[in-house]
Parts: structure tokens; C-alpha cells; sequence
């Protein structure tokens, strides 16, 4: 039997999450089911249950997927040798999310919504958003440090206070974008940046 090769199943595991994605996006989280996974995958049932043992599992893999990427557009941020304020990292993160969400699959954002909601009846769903959103506030404390030691943030704030706000203002943005519908980044941020000047 021909050995199957890291390339194909890191292919197969992300042909399995983004049908998921799609079936929750379509669908919502508690209506999707493995069956419909499974068929939206076209893979067989042995081949998605070898990769994801519940529904769970996957949803868990699509915040992974989504969230891991934010976590590269930080270690940019972070490597540059130019300034950053708080302030420069939430608007690239929030121009980042509004990538994520435009990108050809569906709006992973309406999968982190359902995601949120789900992860206070669900605690493996809980343990990997408290994990994937303690990474992104500690990239803001990193650069609330940084921005600190430059002399552009009040050295006599703890960074994490810091930090604990500017990762609240994400997801209060797509809430708005989701649910109100007439908030855009360019709105949202010029409200920020009025905000952090006060």
C-alpha cells in the first residue's frame, strides 16, 4: 500500500474543514451535522472521522486555521525595527480579519460568532478560543511594551490592561459587521483613532 505523504493529508484535512466551514456557515453550528460534512467534503465517512472525531473537533480546527493566520500577520508586526503603536496594530488586525472573511469558502467570521456562543456550553471549544485569543492579547501586550519603551503609550499602565482592551475592540467589530451590517474598517478605526487622541 503506497504510503500517503504529509502533503496529502495536511490536503485532505483542509478539504474536510473548509466543507465544514461552508456547512456552518450555511447552516449554523448546531444544525450541521457529520453526515453533512461528510457529504459536503465528498469524502468517505472513514476519511473525515480519520482526521476529526466530532464536530467539535472541526470546529476547533476552522478557529485554529482562522486564528493562526493572525498570529503570523503579529509575528511581522512584531519583527519590524519601525515604530508600532497600539493603535497601528488594531487597525492591521482588523484589516486582517476583514481579509479572512472575504476570502473564497465564506465568512469564517460567522463561524466565530456561533463558535463564541458555543463555547460556553462546549469545554474543548472554550480551551482552544481561551488559547488562540490569549496568544493574539499577548501579541497586543508585546506591542504595548514596545510602543511603551518608545515613549508613544503611557509607560505607567500595565501593557496587559492594555492589551485586554485592544483585543476586545475585535470582536465588537464583527459583531457590528454581522449583525448591524454598516460598520467598516475604515469607519470603525477612524472612531478609534478619535478615541485614542482623546
Amino acid at each position: 500500500m503506497p504510503k500517503v505523504t504529509e502533503e496529502h493529508r495536511l490536503a485532505r484535512r483542509a478539504q474536510i474543514v473548509a466543507a465544514a466551514r461552508t456547512c456552518v456557515i450555511e447552516e449554523g453550528f448546531h444544525k450541521t451535522t457529520m453526515a453533512d460534512v461528510i457529504r459536503e467534503s465528498g469524502l468517505s465517512a472513514g476519511a473525515v472521522y480519520g482526521y476529526f472525531k466530532s464536530k467539535e473537533e472541526i470546529v476547533a480546527a476552522i478557529a485554529e486555521d482562522a486564528l493562526s493566520t493572525i498570529d503570523e500577520l503579529f509575528q511581522k508586526i512584531l519583527a519590524t525595527e519601525q515604530a508600532v503603536t497600539p493603535l497601528m496594530a488594531l487597525e492591521a488586525a482588523i484589516n486582517h480579519v476583514v481579509a479572512v472573511a472575504e476570502r473564497p469558502g465564506g465568512d469564517v467570521t460567522r463561524v466565530a460568532i456561533q463558535a463564541w456562543a458555543e463555547a460556553l456550553r462546549n469545554p474543548a471549544i472554550m480551551a482552544t478560543a481561551c488559547d488562540k485569543y490569549t496568544v493574539l492579547r499577548g501579541n497586543f501586550e508585546a506591542v504595548a511594551r514596545r510602543a511603551q519603551a518608545d515613549g508613544t503609550v503611557d509607560p505607567d499602565v500595565a501593557p496587559e490592561y492594555i492589551a485586554q482592551v485592544l483585543l476586545a475592540l475585535i470582536p465588537g467589530f464583527v459583531l457590528q459587521r454581522l449583525i448591524i451590517g454598516d460598520v467598516t474598517p475604515d469607519t470603525y478605526l477612524a472612531g478609534a483613532r478619535a478615541l485614542f487622541r482623546s
